[in-house]
Order: structure tokens, then sequence, then C-alpha cells
């Protein structure tokens, strides 16, 4: 069994959403976000879903009590999400630390975790009774920072699912607090790695100065935040194993079949969903923005260990529709190399001294494809006491208020028990038969070397 069957229907029952607070007195104040956090493309609630299998070890403990009470107790050490967002002159954020807490749902779904599926991949089947969202917590000021909902199977397995103001963290910072709450929940009385705020690393300088070509925030004549129609969209995920992959690498010369799996993926997936879409105007500008993990960039001096806020960028490689759909694909590896390499500290600082300059603009949407590779963020590896999840990562790719734009590269296994990257993509219906259609070939094409249950059956597609 692949992935679980359009029709698996369930009952969700919840509890009144409660608000948890930190376990002790935290410090009332306030702490402004950095000019990466406030920036307007990070301005939206993001979710993320964990799928934990039953533990006969764990029998007698109640997963919503135990973590319901890591939680409280984390957030004594993480105070300001308990806080709210408040937005001051020149739209600069900043949380007041009051302590309130965090929305937390308790839950119980008639359903097991087998039926699910074997490869556990997004899109999940009633995923808004899985991650409720509370009328009232999803704005981006005044708001709660994060909701949480732990949801019991029927099988002994549970449900972890949470959605967070993006302003406050990335994946690193997420993972940092998750991991965090899990320690917790299995005695710890502190976490291993305590936060650090120190979002001042990425404050603009004075006076602001952009030193770097930032092609991710043009402004383009006539573009829309919303490239596509919102109710006609189709959902899928697709798997790739390292020999998808190496049949990938076939279309390379020699001198690029090294690359990284996140190039060549990237270069695959921005070619064949440009030529799916069929752009009207083949001199149209299309780009891909490539989620840099900065950390490792900043030296001078380097971010603390502990920090969680957001600390990455958005490179982009930039072409027309007719040039990358009828160059050969090195020609998409060669921009989206060139794109990584763009990112240094004096990018990262430059790009906080672009917001302050333009208002912290959202980035170009229009022609638009974003990818984010979480493979080694770790959130498989969030352990509350149940073991590591059988799934963990990003919900859906249907993230922000913007359809249609973003793919994750989530770790994942198919029910082969084959590791790989599971890879959400959301299009316009017909695009997404196009786009099917497109890698399948590519695949095809060098099927010759590939075992036989690699050459049509990789897709894993979840209706």
């Amino acid at each position: 069994m692949a992935s679980p069957p359009p029709s698996l229907v369930f009952r969700v029952q919840r509890q009144q959403p409660e608000l948890v607070s930190p376990a002790k007195p935290t410090p009332r104040e306030l702490k402004h976000l950095s000019d990466i956090d406030d920036q307007e493309s990070l301005r939206f609630q993001i979710p993320v879903i964990q799928f934990y299998r039953y533990d006969p070890s764990m029998k007698g403990r109640d997963c919503v009590k135990v973590i319901r009470e890591a939680i409280s107790q984390t957030l004594v050490f993480y105070y300001p999400f308990a806080g709210r967002l408040r937005e001051g002159p020149n739209r600069k954020l900043m949380v007041d630390c009051t302590g309130e807490g965090i929305v937390f749902i308790e839950a119980d779904a008639d359903v097991t975790l087998r039926q699910f599926g074997d490869a556990l991949q997004p899109p999940f089947p009633c995923l808004e009774e899985l991650l409720y969202n509370v009328p009232g917590s999803d704005g981006v000021l005044n708001s709660p920072l994060l909701l949480i909902q732990v949801t019991r199977l029927k099988c002994g397995g549970f449900i972890f699912g949470l959605r967070v103001n993006h302003t406050m963290s990335d994946a690193a910072g997420l993972v940092q607090f998750m991991t965090a709450v899990g320690e917790v929940a299995r005695g710890m009385r502190a976490p291993s790695i305590l936060p650090v705020w120190a979002r001042e690393a990425f404050k603009a300088r004075n006076p602001p100065r952009v030193t770097c070509t930032h092609h991710e925030y043009d402004d383009v004549p006539h573009g829309s935040l919303i490239p596509f129609p919102p109710d006609d969209m189709a959902h899928r995920s697709f798997f790739f194993r390292p020999t998808e992959i190496s049949a990938i690498r076939r279309f390379l010369p020699a001198h690029l079949r090294k690359c990284s799996t996140f190039e060549i993926l990237t270069a695959t997936l921005w070619r064949c969903r440009t030529i799916a879409l069929q752009p009207k105007d083949p001199e149209q500008e299309v780009r891909v923005l490539c989620i840099v993990n900065a950390r490792s960039k900043i030296v001078n001096p380097p971010l603390p260990t502990g920090f969680y806020g957001n600390a990455f960028a958005f490179p982009v490689a930039l072409t027309t529709a007719a040039k990358l759909c009828q160059n050969p694909l090195e020609y998409a590896l060669d921009l989206v190399k060139s794109a990584k390499a763009d990112v240094t500290e004096e990018y990262m600082r430059s790009m906080a001294d672009l917001m302050v300059i333009r208002g912290r603009p959202h980035f170009t949407a229009f022609g638009t494809y974003l990818v984010s590779d979480v493979t080694r963020a770790g959130f498989g590896d969030v352990d509350f006491g149940w073991g590591k999840a059988a799934y963990g990562g990003p919900a859906n790719a249907a993230v922000g208020p913007i359809p249609g734009v973003a793919s994750f590269y989530i770790p994942g296994r198919d029910c082969n028990g084959d590791d790989g990257i599971v890879v959400p993509v959301s299009l316009p219906a017909p695009a997404m038969e196009r786009f099917v259609k497109e890698i399948d070939g590519m695949l095809k094409a060098n099927a010759i070397d590939l075992p036989a249950k690699t050459s049509t059956t990789f897709i894993k597609c979840a209706l």
C-alpha cells in the first residue's frame, strides 16, 4: 500500500482548545525580531505534522498529558513563544512577552496509523481535522505564535500537529524547540541546547546599504502575488530514490554528474514544472528560489549555539521560459549552482538592509518556484518518549498565502522500505497531468539501466 486511499475518512473528536502557558513566571519584555524575520514573505503560519507509532513500553502513559506538561515546562526557556507579535513604526515586528501561552488541542480519532498507508507522505487526508484552525488564532499580529494539536489514534499511536508563525523560527529553529519539548517529555529538567534570542545578528546596518543583487525581491510589472487560482489546484507527492536521482544524472555531462542531489533535483523539477505550466510568453522571466541555511556563513561573529530565529536566504536562479525549456538540463543546473553560491555573510547583511529600505517586501511570486530542503532538519528525529516519528515534517506544499509556489524535500521511505526524498507539489490540475508525464518521461528515457520496479513506479501520487 503506497498512499492512503482518497476515500479515507475518519472522525476526530476535539476537546475545547486551551492556552498552555509557561510553568513558571517569565520576563515581561518586548523583544525585537530581526530584519530578516519580519519580512512580508514570512508573515504566515506554517504547518508541521508528526506521526508516532504505538510503543508498548509507554503503556499507561497518555501522550496528551505528557506533551502538554512538557510544553509548559519548555516554554519557561522559550518564553517568547508564549507571547504575541506587535507591529511598531516602519512595520517593525516585536514580541510582547506576555506569557499568555500557546494554543493546545487534545483530540481523539477513530483511525489507526496503518490506515494512512505504509508510505506516509503529504497530502494527508482530513488534515484540517488533525491540525484544527481555531477561529481567530491564525493572525500574524496579536495572535498565538504556536498552535499544537495532539490526536490519539485507535492503535495507540498519535499524531502531533503544529502550526507556527514563521517570523519566529525557520525549520532549524523549530526543530530545536520541538526537540526541547521531547527532551523534557522524556524526563530532562532542561533542554540540552538552551535557546538564545540574538536577533540583533540580522539587524540592518546604519545606514543600511544594499551591496548585493537580490532578484528574489524584484518588482515584476503586471505580476500577481497569487499566480494560480486556488480552487483548481491538484496536490501530489513524488518519491525519488537514489536510483531515480542516478537516472537523472545520466542526462548530464560527466563534469556535472557529481553535483548534489539538491541541485540536480531542483533543476529537474524547475524545468519540468515550467514546461508543464506552458507560459504564454516564451520571454517571461521564470525563477527558482532555493532556500539556503546561512548559519554556517555567519562568522563575524558567528551565530551562537541555541539561536532559533530565521537564518536563511532566498537566492534566485533567473532566466526566460524559452531558455529554460529549450536548453538541456545542464543549463538549469548551472543556474541553480550559481544561485546557491551567492549566499555569503555580506549577502545576508545586504538582505537585512534591503528589508529596511524597501519596507520589508515579499519575494517575487510571479513566475517563481520555491524549494526548501528539510531532509536534514531533523523533524523525524523528534522523540516525545514514543520513539522517532514514522513521518515528520511539513504537512503539505500549499503553505502560506500563495498556493502552488513552494515544494519541500522531505526524507521518506516507500512501501518497499526504500529510503528517498518526498516532494509535495501543488499545481493547477491540467498542469499537474503534464508535470507527471514530463518527469516520468525523463526517467523512462534512462530506464534501461534501472531496476524494473524503478522505471515507471517511482511516482507515489497521493491524490
